[in-house]
């Protein structure tokens, strides 16, 4: 196959700011082939003169590259984490974020124009994580990186952070997985099915090819409301709405059935239905959460002890005490297959799997000492 030469355009070349970057053909894991691929990415701070200062933060599913403000007002989602002064220094290093193949925030993918100038949509092959992180180390190629210092993520940028580790092993010194375990599980691959259904179960679907029409809003609300429930902790529902009533909508007072009013926690999943509705595609929310109920490091690469063999990088494991999307035992179950005693830090955080967002400012200090003293 020939690969076309990278080619690198930027809006601006500030911190924080979206660039893009081609980098050409790129035949799938699962036997698709996308004729080119794009892929959008920011960076902050500035990268040394032999590149050794280079660090690589892979967003979560619906997440975007913007890690950090950099140069703009706009808040990032790891503001605890990285910026000046702070864990990832961007005055020391340089921070590269990129948006995963098939989704929505300028990599290439469903609402993409396929070589026919018409939306990819249903022709959208299937992409898993290590077709990204394929991707990606063109990227890495084209901004001269031979090997990130460290490769960070949380849920699945934590599994495209492994992903990186195995399959380019020379290329990754550090790695840092939190909350997130060596596979999808059973039971993650049902909860991911519901939403993907959800979706295609929305009449305005038209089995994705929806562009240029109303969107599928009610099936990517409803697959946000079940994916909600499982980034929360029962605590946490419960200590914030309890059973009571939203406002003066009394639900045991309604008329009719159908007319009832709602409960605080059902307007809370309303409301985060109606935030991404505004802000993400369907057909990508589908494409992604099935490349992350692809996830499995050991794929074809023998026993999870024997996959993770092929690592180079030094670890650091951490999981949130109250996930129940992610749980911490599936961090203790990579710990103890990876190469040497890797020890598995905890993010104490009633809210759930949410807590590698909410509370990463926790992990600093030893994420610090660990790869950035």
């Amino acid at each position: 196959m020939t690969i076309a030469a990278p080619s690198v355009t930027s809006k601006r070349s500030e911190d924080g700011t979206v660039k893009y970057l081609s980098v050409g053909a790129l035949e799938l894991e699962a036997g698709g082939f996308l004729p080119e691929v794009v892929l959008a990415y920011e960076s902050w701070g500035t990268l040394n003169a032999d590149a050794s200062n280079a660090v690589l933060i892979e967003h979560a599913l619906t997440g975007s590259t913007h890690v950090a403000r950099g140069d703009s007002d706009e808040e990032g989602w790891w503001e605890q984490l990285v910026g000046p002064g702070l864990t990832i220094d961007t005055e020391r290093w340089f921070v590269v974020s990129v948006n995963i193949v098939g989704g929505c925030y300028g990599s290439t993918g469903p609402s993409s124009n396929a070589p026919d100038g018409k939306p990819w949509g249903s022709r959208f092959p299937l992409v898993t994580l290590r077709d990204s992180t394929a991707a990606e180390a063109r990227l890495a190629d084209a901004l001269g990186i031979n090997r990130w210092h460290a490769v960070i993520g949380g849920s699945m940028g934590g599994a495209r952070a492994l992903e990186w580790a195995v399959s380019h092993p020379s290329r990754v010194k550090n790695c840092a997985v939190i909350s997130v375990g060596a596979y999808s599980t059973a039971e993650q691959i049902a909860y991911a099915q519901a939403q993907t259904l959800a979706i295609r179960q929305d009449p305005a679907f038209k089995g994705g090819d929806y562009y240029g029409g109303p969107a599928p809003e009610a099936g990517l609300a409803l697959a946000r409301r079940i994916a909600h429930i499982t980034y929360r902790s029962a605590q946490e529902l419960d200590f914030r709405f309890g059973r009571n009533a939203q406002g003066s909508e009394a639900p045991l007072q309604a008329p009719a059935l159908g007319e009832r009013g709602r409960y605080q926690v059902e307007s809370y999943l309303d409301h985060q239905g109606r935030k991404l509705v505004q802000r993400f595609d369907a057909n990508s929310y589908i494409a992604i959460t099935e490349a992350l109920m692809s996830h499995d490091v050991a794929r074809g690469r023998g026993s999870l002890k024997e996959a993770l063999s092929l690592t180079e990088a030094t670890f650091f494991v951490a999981a949130v005490d109250s996930d129940r999307l992610y749980f911490p035992e599936q961090s203790r179950e990579l710990a103890e297959a990876l190469p040497g005693n890797v020890e598995v830090h905890t993010i104490e955080a009633p809210i759930g799997h949410d807590g590698f967002l909410t509370e990463i400012g926790q992990l600093g200090p030893r994420l610090g000492a660990a790869f950035f003293a």
